[in-house]
This record gives structure tokens, C-alpha cells and sequence, in this order.
């Protein structure tokens, strides 16, 4: 699968159950569209987009299960709940928070590791980390790659973006960490996707600027009345 979306776009096809395009259909003609466009991947929310998604396109998919927990900020893959769920779905990789953040019922990061690896060897694991600290322990723990999902969304990172500064923060990761890494996050023009990869991105994940028209269509508003 690395072979597979090295040097490529992922597509995220996501849309939770309170936004208007949710609907396991809808995630999987989105897919196509963005296999039609050029995409070598997909990341997917949940079992069902899932399953969905693999009966429309060939393309690997990167799974996901978000769902909220009291007591914890964690979640994406919180718990081997959602590890079973995405095990199921037939994606080639599952990616989780791998932030250094409390998850629920008290699991570590450690055990979900070692869960998945036990219950399914071959499937890849990606760790959706917020700072290099974390790309570290995630490639110590054995992740076949490190994505710069969660790095804005923090406590700890809020007060950056992933393109600040001609993506200073991917730059940091790119020299500290040997396995692969992928950009993601508001990575909204194909510019910044190119830069990305010149800076030596693995591959890069675009969500929000293909397949969320709401907040595409708020970007016009917005613009408009600044």
C-alpha cells in the first residue's frame, strides 16, 4: 500500500451523521469521483463508508473510526472497539490518535498496537500524531508510518497550523523520523499539496478541500465579507 500511494493524494472521504452528505452511498461515490480525479487512496470514516467505499473503487483505503468518549479527548481509533470494527472493514491500513493524550478506559497506545498486530499482522497502522515528540514514540513503537493529522487540534498545538511557516512543522518531522510520513491537514490548494510533496511527503491527505462542500462553499462566503 506504501508503494501504492507514494508521491499520490489520499482522499478523505468523510462526512459524520450531522453533516448533509453522510451516508455510506455518498462517501462511495465521492471515492470514485476522487479515483476518476487521479487519487491513489482513500481515508474513511467508519465500518459501514467503509465497506461501501471497497464495493465502489479498487483504491487502498486508510480506516477510521471516530467516536467521542466521555473523559477523553482522544477520538479517532480510541479503543480496540474501533480496531475490531476497522479489522472487519477490509481497509489496508488503520490509522489512530497517537497523541500522548489520556484515552478512554485507561488503554495506552501500547495496547492497541499490540492488539491489532496480534489479530491481524499484516494490516499497516498509521499514527495520527500532533508533535514530533509523538512521531517519535510512534515510530519506536513500531508504525509503518506517522501522519501530521492532529497537529492544530490539541491543547498543546492549537496555536499552529500545519502550513505555517512553509510547513515548519512537517519539515521537523521530516528530519527527525525514518519511516514515512504523510501531510495532512488543511491542505486546501493543490500548491500547497506540491509543496508537500517537494518537501518530502510520503503522500498527502485532502479531505476538506474535495469532498466538504459546506465548508468549501463557507471559504466563498467567508471571503467575500472579510
Amino acid at each position: 500500500m506504501m508503494e501504492q500511494i507514494s508521491g499520490g493524494l489520499v482522499v478523505s472521504c468523510q462526512a459524520l451523521d450531522h453533516e448533509p452528505l453522510h451516508s455510506p452511498f455518498i462517501m462511495s461515490k465521492l471515492a470514485l469521483a476522487a479515483k476518476q480525479g487521479g487519487a491513489a487512496g482513500i481515508r474513511a470514516n467508519s465500518k459501514a463508508d467503509i465497506i461501501a467505499i471497497k464495493e465502489e473503487v479498487s483504491l487502498p483505503v486508510i480506516g477510521i473510526v471516530k467516536r467521542d468518549y466521555a473523559g477523553s479527548a482522544v477520538f479517532i481509533t480510541a479503543t480496540k472497539k474501533e480496531i475490531d470494527e476497522l479489522l472487519e472493514s477490509g481497509c489496508e491500513m488503520i490509522a489512530m490518535d497517537s497523541t500522548v493524550r489520556e484515552r478512554p478506559d485507561g488503554v495506552t497506545l501500547a495496547d492497541l498496537v499490540a492488539y491489532c498486530r496480534k489479530k491481524n499482522p499484516a494490516i499497516l497502522l498509521m499514527a495520527d500524531i500532533s508533535t514530533v515528540e509523538e512521531a517519535e514514540i510512534a515510530q519506536q513503537m513500531g508504525f509503518d508510518c506517522v501522519s501530521t493529522t492532529l497537529h492544530g487540534y490539541t491543547s498543546y498545538t492549537s496555536s499552529t497550523k500545519l502550513y505555517d511557516n512553509d510547513f515548519a512543522f512537517l519539515k521537523s518531522v521530516l528530519q527527525k523520523i525514518r519511516i514515512p510520513v504523510i501531510a495532512e491537514g488543511n491542505v486546501l490548494t493543490p500548491e500547497m499539496y506540491k509543496r508537500c510533496l517537494e518537501l518530502g511527503a510520503a503522500s498527502v491527505v485532502v479531505g476538506g478541500a474535495i469532498t466538504r462542500p459546506k465548508e468549501i462553499t463557507a471559504r466563498f462566503v467567508a471571503a467575500a465579507k472579510s
